[in-house]
């Protein structure tokens, strides 16, 4: 078992926990994606309602939106997709989709998001799309750091496979199984 770790601050103590996650994927992440990453869990973490979201319907508003109103959408839709596919990705399978549902879709967000915004946060945004799956595997990594995967094996191939994800692939080899690179039938 882990040992507890305090920090004085909700904000180091996400921190800390994010080092520890990005040292068990043999990631780093650059100052930018980790304090948005931060920022992000701590903005979540008292808001268990955010489960609940429809995240096709809150994408498909966010197209009839403007201005303000679509950069907010965009980016709560963006924010939802990596969480639910970084931390509950099990919520993909009660809702009978694959976890790569929600990266396309926070991938896309983000990528529309660094289209419409000033420079600054346009590079954010596109980073951010750039490295979604990164993202993810930290995030499970931060979930599994006191306990077991939270991917089924078949979930870990769909992913590998989907996105290419580093993580899933080693979890994959890891029991034993040797995957195979997906192939498109051409018709």
């Amino acid at each position: 078992m882990r040992s507890l770790v305090l920090e004085p601050t909700t904000q180091s103590q996400w921190q800390t926990l994010l080092q520890e996650a990005q040292a068990s994927c043999d990631q780093r992440l650059d100052e930018s994606l980790e304090s948005y990453l931060v920022f992000l869990l701590m903005r979540f973490c008292n808001r268990p309602q955010c489960i609940s979201r429809i995240i096709a319907e809150d994408y498909l508003n966010s197209q009839a939106c403007s201005g303000e109103l679509r950069i907010e959408r965009l980016r709560d839709v963006g924010d939802h997709c990596l969480l639910f596919s970084g931390m509950f990705p099990h919520l993909a399978e009660r809702r009978l989709v694959r976890v790569s549902y929600f990266v396309n879709l926070g991938r896309s967000s983000y990528r529309q998001l660094s289209g419409i915004m000033d420079h600054s946060w346009s590079v954010v945004y596109e980073h951010l799309s750039h490295a979604f799956v990164i993202l993810m595997d930290i995030l499970h990594a931060m979930r599994e750091l006191g306990g077991d995967s939270i991917l089924t094996p078949f979930q870990a191939i769909d992913l590998w496979q989907d996105t290419g994800s580093r993580r899933c692939y080693r979890q994959v080899t890891a029991s034993g199984a040797i995957p195979l690179a997906a192939t498109t039938e051409k018709h």
